[in-house]
C-alpha cells in the first residue's frame, strides 16, 4: 500500500468558512451602448462548493472521509450548497445556521477562458456569541471520531479567536493533528497548531519579510507553531520546522491555466498525510504534487487519488523505488482497481509470461492501455512458468519481469501470479476490459466467460509476425552453437 493509499483511512473534521463559487461563463462580442463597459452575453452557469468546502471536497475526492463544520444562513445558496455537498461520497456536513447572515456566495464572470469580474455576496462581520457557542460545542461531539483537524480561515466571520481558541484546545486534548490555512494578520491566534500554510502575501503581511526561512523561522517563534509551509505560487513551497534546515520545494505544475482553490487543495493534501502519520516533509512534497496538478484545471478543482498518485509517478519516474511501488500484492491491486473506478477510470487486465520482452509484447501492452483507462499487467511467477513451459524457464526471474514491465508506460500496475492460469485474480479484480493476443479466440481466453457476465468486453490484438519469447531463445542458441 503507498503512502496515497492510506489516504482513504483518514478521517478529517474540517472547520471554516464555507461558501459557493459560482462561474457565470459566456462571450463578449460588443461594448455596451450606455457606458464603456464590455456585454456578457451568458451561455452557462456552474456551482461549486468554495472556501472550507471545497477544502472539504478535495478531501473526500483524495479519498478521505471529511465532516464539514461551517455557518450557513437560511437562503437559497445555502440549499444549493447542502444538495451539492450531498452528493459527494465521504463527505458529510454539520452546519448551523445563522438566520439573519446569508451564505457567502462568490459570483465568477468569465468569457474566453478569462475572469472579468468577481461579485461576493456575504457578511464578513464575526458570528454572534450563541452561533459561536453552539459551534464549539458541536466541534467537541465530533471530534473524537477523527483523525485531525483542519481550520480554513477565509476571514468570513467563522473562525473568531474564541472558535479557534475552542478548536486548538479540543484538538490538543485528543492529541489530534492541527492544520491551519491562515488569513488573520496576527499569526499569534493559532497558537498550538501542527502546521500553518500562509501564502507569499499573508507572509509579508504577518511579518513583514519575504517568505523565505527567515519569515517561517519568525512565523515558528511569533505564532508557536510546529511548522510553517509557506506557500509560494510558481516559487514552490518553503517547510520551516524549528531545529531543522527549511525544506525547499520546487513547483511541480506543469502548466497553469487557474489557481483559484489551489490552497484548499494543499490544505486538504497536507491534512490526509498527516492523517495517515507520514513524515512533515513528505507530507508538504505530495501536498506540492497535488497543488500541480489542480493549479492546471480551471475553475474551483479538485484532485483525485489517481492524479496525485499519477503525478508523483511522473515527477520520480527513474526511480527504481518508484518502479518497485507498481509492482503490488493481489489485495492492493483489488484495492488499487477500486479507487481507480471510484475516480472514473476503466480498469484493463492482461496477462503472460513476459520472459524475455519483445515487439510483440510491446504491440498487445500498447493497445491494451490504449483501450482501457488503467492497466493492471499479470506475469505468472517463477514457479508458474516452470511447470507451463519447457526447461530452462524462466530465463529472467519474476521479480526482474515484473520491473522492465514496470518501467513501461502503459502499464499502471503489475500483480505476481502463481497458478497456471489468472483466473482467480480475475474474478478478483473484475476487470472492465480484458485483453489477449490474437492467437486466442474470445471464447478461450482465460476469465473471458466472467468479464463478459459483469458486463466488461473482451478484445484480442492483433499479433506481430515473428516475434515470439521462443522465436528469441531459438536465435540466441543457434548463435550459441555457432560461436
Amino acid at each position: 500500500m503507498t503512502a496515497i493509499d492510506k489516504f482513504s483511512d483518514v478521517r478529517v473534521l474540517c472547520v471554516g468558512d464555507v461558501m459557493l463559487d459560482r462561474f457565470v461563463s459566456g462571450q463578449v462580442k460588443r461594448i455596451s451602448p450606455e457606458s464603456p463597459v464590455p456585454i456578457l452575453s451568458i451561455s452557462g452557469s456552474k456551482s461549486f462548493p468554495g472556501g472550507a468546502a471545497n477544502v472539504a471536497r478535495n478531501i473526500a475526492s483524495l479519498g478521505g472521509l471529511c465532516t464539514l463544520v461551517g455557518v450557513v444562513g437560511q437562503d437559497g445558496v445555502a440549499r444549493e450548497l447542502r444538495e451539492t455537498m450531498q452528493a459527494i461520497e465521504g463527505l458529510r456536513c454539520e452546519f448551523c445556521v445563522s438566520p439573519g447572515r446569508p451564505t457567502s456566495e462568490k459570483i465568477r464572470f468569465v468569457a474566453h477562458g478569462q475572469h472579468m469580474l468577481r461579485a461576493d455576496a456575504e457578511v464578513t462581520e464575526p458570528i454572534d456569541q450563541e452561533t459561536a457557542k453552539e459551534l464549539i460545542g458541536s466541534i467537541g461531539k465530533l471530534a473524537p471520531a477523527h483523525d485531525v483537524m483542519v481550520l480554513s480561515d477565509y476571514a468570513k466571520g467563522l473562525l473568531t479567536d474564541e472558535v479557534v481558541r475552542g478548536c486548538i484546545d479540543i484538538a490538543q486534548g485528543l492529541h489530534l493533528p492541527i492544520v491551519v490555512d491562515p488569513k488573520s494578520i496576527d499569526l499569534r491566534r493559532y497558537a498550538g497548531a501542527t502546521v500553518i500554510t500562509p501564502n507569499s502575501k499573508e507572509v509579508m503581511d504577518a511579518t513583514g519579510i519575504d517568505p523565505t526561512d527567515e519569515a517561517g523561522l519568525s512565523i515558528l517563534s511569533s505564532a508557536r507553531v510546529a511548522a510553517a509551509l509557506l506557500t509560494r505560487a510558481h516559487r514552490g513551497m518553503t517547510l520551516v520546522r524549528m531545529g531543522s534546515p527549511a525544506l525547499h520545494i520546487e513547483a511541480s505544475a506543469r502548466e497553469v491555466f487557474d489557481v483559484v482553490g489551489a490552497g484548499d487543495t494543499v490544505i486538504a493534501t497536507l491534512s490526509l498525510a498527516l492523517g495517515a502519520k507520514l513524515d512533515l516533509a513528505e507530507c508538504a512534497r505530495l501536498a506540492n504534487f497535488a497543488a500541480g496538478v489542480v493549479v492546471g484545471k480551471r475553475g474551483t478543482a479538485t484532485v483525485t487519488q489517481t492524479e496525485l498518485a499519477d503525478e508523483v509517478l511522473r515527477l520520480s519516474r527513474g526511480s527504481l523505488q518508484a518502479l518497485q511501488d507498481k509492482i503490488m500484492s493481489r489485495e492492493d491491486a483489488i484495492e488499487l482497481a477500486r479507487t481507480w473506478r471510484k475516480n472514473g477510470f476503466k480498469v484493463g487486465f492482461t496477462n503472460g509470461c513476459f520472459d524475455i520482452l519483445h515487439v510483440g509484447h510491446l504491440a498487445i501492452l500498447t493497445f491494451s492501455r490504449q483501450n482501457s483507462g488503467r492497466l493492471i499487467v499479470a506475469v505468472n511467477s517463477d514457479a508458474s512458468v516452470k511447470r507451463l513451459k519447457e526447461a530452462g524457464r524462466p530465463i529472467n526471474p519474476e521479480n526482474d519481469r515484473a520491473m522492465v514491465l514496470a518501467a513501461l508506460a502503459a502499464v499502471d500496475a503489475v500483480v505476481v501470479f502463481d497458478e497456471d492460469t489468472p483466473l482467480a485474480l480475475i474474478e478478483a479484480l473484475n476487470p472492465d476490459v480484458l485483453i489477449k493476443g490474437a492467437d486466442y479466440t474470445v471464447d478461450s481466453i482465460v476469465g473471458a466467460r466472467h468479464v463478459l457476465s459483469c458486463g466488461g468486453k473482451v478484445l484480442t490484438c492483433e499479433l506481430v509476425p515473428a516475434k515470439s519469447t521462443t522465436r528469441v531463445i531459438e536465435v540466441l542458441r543457434g548463435k550459441a552453437s555457432n560461436s
